[in-house]
């Protein structure tokens, strides 16, 4: 059985005021709001995340390296999750991911990435929580700003909760690479 280990210190979701729904959940026994453990492979994790995009199949050591490469980028990625504590299986999740600048005095950059909740508990505000929980985390982390990119038809969504397209400067541009079959970080 892997171990227990989280992607960062389960202390920090303690440390700060991260919102109402936050605490509003805490009440409740039958979800946890906590950091990614690698453990989470077997809770279902890679499941949700096909819910948001194209994962892959990776095997539980392609994830096991990742998980620990995330880890050893200190202060850089808050992988979140929500578990089902009956079911012990992971039913919502985020990325809270902190980027260096060089400008605005050596900032920090918050980008909210992967937010997924499993069909079965939609309609529970678990959405709006995890967003809730990550974009104070951000702020209390002392990034500047905090951006998200998302399909247009989630754009309610996210202003519901307080982010907004700014004037000038609404546009998302990218490349897509073609995929490998085995991909190895070029560092």
């Amino acid at each position: 059985m892997t171990a227990e280990i989280p992607i960062y210190d389960p202390e920090v979701l303690m440390k700060y005021n991260l919102g109402e729904r936050h605490e509003t959940l805490k009440q409740d026994e039958t979800l946890c709001v906590r950091p990614l453990y690698m453990s989470d492979y077997g809770r279902g994790f890679l499941e949700l995340l096909k819910e948001l995009t194209e994962v892959g199949n990776i095997s539980e050591e392609q994830f096991q390296e990742q998980f620990k490469f995330m880890k050893n980028s200190h202060g850089t990625y808050y992988c979140t999750v929500i578990i089902d504590t009956i079911k012990d299986r992971v039913v919502g999740a985020s990325t809270l991911l902190m980027e260096r600048k060089f400008i605005r005095g050596c900032a920090l950059r918050a980008r909210l990435e992967d937010v997924v909740v499993s069909p079965n508990y939609r309609g529970k505000q678990l959405g709006k929580c995890i967003v809730e929980i990550l974009t104070n985390l951000g702020r209390a982390l002392g990034a500047y700003k905090m951006t998200l990119d998302c399909k247009d038809s989630m754009t309610p969504f996210y202003e519901s909760l307080g982010y907004a397209k700014e004037p000038g400067n609404s546009n998302t541009l990218s490349i897509r690479y073609p995929t490998t079959s085995n991909p190895e970080p070029k560092l």
